[in-house]
């Protein structure tokens, strides 16, 4: 059985990993209303990713016998001042939840859930690909600043990326959520 205090902070995390999801969709409209069709791509495997992350949090919960619940999510931002705001918020974001899964894994230690801490070294390990994915761009954009030849071949490499749901998650049916 899951410790409660270890339920109660996934149960947060699968909210704020819910919640990042929406925040990079909502990143991605806004891509798509000025034209930059590979950041918009990008930002939706970004909102896909998010959206396995939660759904990793709540297979375990579900399996180890907690009880998934699942809160609102709150609203996101819906414009930005360029496309270099909103990677350095991007990068920002992921600095934030980065530092919430070591929270979660330091209360995972303290109440002795192994399982839990576990389970949690694959997030620690897929935030510094996080961060460092976001980051690039960062760079890259202030490299390029205002050149739209330069905007434009950013824009042409997001394109490329693909998204292949992690292949260790378990499949939907048969869960044991309640």
């Amino acid at each position: 059985m899951i410790p409660k205090k270890v339920e109660q902070a996934i149960n947060k995390q699968i909210n704020a990993e819910l919640w990042s999801g929406y925040l990079y969709m909502s990143m991605s409209a806004y891509f798509e209303d000025i034209n930059l069709g590979g950041f918009a791509h990008w930002m939706r495997c970004q909102a896909r990713e998010e959206t396995d992350h939660a759904m990793r949090l709540y297979y375990h919960l579900a399996e180890r016998g907690g009880r998934v619940k699942l809160d609102p999510i709150n609203a996101v931002t819906t414009t930005w001042k360029s496309p270099l705001d909103v990677l350095e918020q991007t990068y920002t974001h992921e600095t934030k939840v980065t530092k919430m899964i070591d929270d979660l894994l330091e209360l995972a230690m303290k109440e002795k859930d192994h399982a839990t801490v576990n389970m949690l070294q694959w997030f620690v390990d897929e935030q510094v690909e996080e961060e460092g994915s976001a980051d690039e761009i960062v760079q890259k954009l202030k490299l390029v600043g205002k050149d739209g030849g330069g905007l434009f071949m950013i824009d042409q490499e997001l394109t490329q990326r693909t998204y292949t749901p992690s292949p260790d998650l378990p499949p939907p049916t048969g869960s044991k959520a309640v």
